[in-house]
């Protein structure tokens, strides 16, 4: 899937419609938090304005349903935006109309403007055709670095794109060939770590990778779903079993050619959920009742990590327990280092994940680390995404 990108047009004295993802967490004084999207962007924007561009920057934030939400206006962002870039970003308090085409029309070489949330507009999620157009006669050409939303059919991912001359960014560009390298002849042994809480999050990946890699090693909360299935011991451990018959589908489905399916053999359990609970390791299928299950437990730890030692391409998504508690974390920190040292091809996703690798200080050790969340998940399960579908062919 060879898409054009920005090195593949002329984009000097043009102004380009750049599509990003910004949708990053805000504090509650309305402050960026984690600014690793808007960073990831950067390459893509100061490209196109060495190259003579002016930039025309749109993304959404939150879920604001067609609604001005005071709250998820991204005046904030325009602001970290302008400090990591160095030029000055002038940002808009809508969408599209006469104002704000002739702003963008007067744009000079190397200016940026910054539009509103694209999500308070209803035509933004329904792709309305005159939203869509609305937003094309504000560049020349467009230009898709939002890899995260690319899983979603709307007007300023698929709309725009199907007005103008529409390329990749150097970020998506980044994002498929790390991600299709996962599915095009990875190196091997291939190992996938997956965690997180719900197994109903993870399912359709799982049945994709399980006839893709190696080895499936799972953590988190999402295991005792399984374990459950298996007629173990869990405790009041999460557990959603109105999934019970689909996970049976995907753990009978074990056969010669398919994945090995890694469990954990201890757990850390607490007498409840809270970062001070009493805590101790018993056996996996064990866990007394009233208690839950946390962490991974030791043996765990050293079984996941000489597994993954052993690899030579590596997905990891989701973490192996409630890292962000420090007696609960040890399991996540032993995977993450594991897979940082291993010398394999390492990729990481999702946003728990990332959260994790850097509480632990281990971002320049992942070969790529994907801010793709759900779009990510929907490319490895095989999907089409819209996104990238409209982009133009090389």
């Amino acid at each position: 899937m060879a898409k054009k990108t920005v090195r593949d047009v002329d984009v000097s004295g043009k102004r380009v419609l750049v599509r990003v993802d910004f949708n990053v967490p805000l504090s509650e004084r309305g402050e960026v938090e984690d600014d690793i999207r808007i960073r990831a962007a950067l390459p893509t924007l100061q490209f196109l304005l060495d190259k003579g561009a002016s930039l025309v920057v749109m993304s959404h934030l939150g879920r604001p349903k067609g609604q001005v939400v005071e709250t998820l206006r991204l005046d904030p962002v325009a602001e970290r935006l302008k400090a990591l870039l160095g030029v000055p970003v002038r940002k808009l308090d809508t969408v599209v109309g006469p104002e704000v085409e002739e702003v963008c029309s007067a744009l000079r070489p190397g200016e940026v403007v910054l539009l509103e949330n694209l999500r308070f507009h209803p035509g933004e999620t329904a792709n309305d055709p005159d939203f869509a157009a609305a937003l094309a006669r504000l560049g020349d050409i467009y230009v898709n670095d939002a890899f995260g939303a690319a899983h979603r059919a709307h007007a300023s991912v698929v709309g725009v794109a199907e007005r103008l001359p529409a390329v990749a960014g150097l970020l998506m560009e980044r994002e498929l060939q790390a991600l299709g390298g996962l599915l095009q002849d990875p190196a091997r042994p291939f190992v996938a770590v997956l965690g997180g809480s719900k197994i109903s999050d993870k399912l359709k990946v799982l049945f994709r990778l399980r006839e893709l890699v190696d080895t499936l090693i799972l953590g988190g909360g999402m295991c005792f779903t399984i374990m459950k299935w298996k007629g173990l011991e869990i405790g009041k451990s999460l557990c959603e079993e109105e999934f019970l018959d689909q996970v049976g589908e995907l753990m009978e489905g074990e056969t010669p050619g398919r994945a090995e399916i890694m469990l954990p053999q201890d757990v850390v359990v607490a007498d409840d959920f809270r970062p001070d609970a009493e805590s101790r390791v018993v056996e996996a299928g064990g866990i007394p009742p009233g208690w839950m299950g946390l962490d991974i437990g030791p043996r765990t730890r050293d079984a996941y990590a000489s597994r993954i030692g052993e690899a030579a391409t590596i997905f990891w998504n989701g973490p192996m327990g409630v890292f962000e508690w420090e007696r609960f974390q040890e399991g996540t920190r032993r995977v993450a280092e594991a897979i940082a040292s291993s010398g394999a091809v390492t990729v990481a996703g999702g946003g728990d994940t990332i959260s994790a690798i850097r509480k632990f200080g281990l971002e320049e050790s992942f070969t790529h680390i994907s801010t793709g969340g759900g779009a990510s998940m929907e490319f490895l399960e095989g999907k089409a995404l819209p996104g990238v579908e409209v982009l133009q062919e090389k």
